[in-house]
């Protein structure tokens, strides 16, 4: 599969917008915002599918190629995205670079911080990190049950290889009051 992905451009294309989809998807689960606390806000939303987006792109780096030319057409297709989102909602066209500039720092410091904590199985800064950016709140507590979905998600998404990441999609646990999943049947 992965060879002919990079054959055509038109199968590459469908198969990013695929990826993407099922990344938005998982970011606008209703538990992330009932349950987790994400607050229901176009704010909320970005840093919900920004948290999606990043622990996706952490898996793709730890593949082999052709993952680094994935996560490069993912990261394309959603910032693609945002630019049509902020066009829609009025701003205009000399507007639109300096956001997209402002959320492109924001989504890698985000990457940067979420990576490094989770990399260093260090749950406090991911918690804290989480509790900052996602909940725009100074309360690390209130951050837990997030962190737990987080550390379960990027756990999730290491069982999975670039054809089952392109494939099946992603792999992310449904969102629970605290964090963790039932069981299997709730990862999708």
């Amino acid at each position: 599969m992965i060879t002919g992905l990079f054959r055509r451009a038109g199968q590459r294309r469908q198969t990013i917008q695929s990826l993407h989809r099922r990344i938005g998807e998982a970011a606008r689960r209703p538990g992330l915002y009932t349950r987790l606390g994400v607050p229901d806000t176009v704010e909320g939303r970005f840093e919900a599918l920004s948290l999606h987006v990043i622990l996706v792109l952490r898996r793709l780096g730890q593949l082999p190629a052709p993952a680094a030319d994935v996560a490069q057409d993912l990261v394309d297709s959603v910032f693609l995205q945002l630019d049509a989102a902020l066009r829609e909602t009025g701003i205009g066209d000399m507007g639109v670079p300096k956001r997209i500039k402002k959320l492109g720092a924001s989504f890698y410091a985000r990457a940067s911080a979420y990576g490094a904590a989770l990399d260093a199985g260090d749950r406090a800064a991911l918690t804290a990190t989480l509790a900052r950016n996602l909940l725009d709140r100074d309360d690390p507590e209130a951050a837990a049950p997030l962190a737990a979905y987080a550390e379960a998600a990027a756990a999730a998404l290491s069982a999975q290889d670039l054809d089952g990441l392109l494939e099946q999609g992603p792999r992310f646990p449904e969102p629970a009051e605290d964090g963790t999943r039932a069981g299997a049947g709730d990862i999708r």
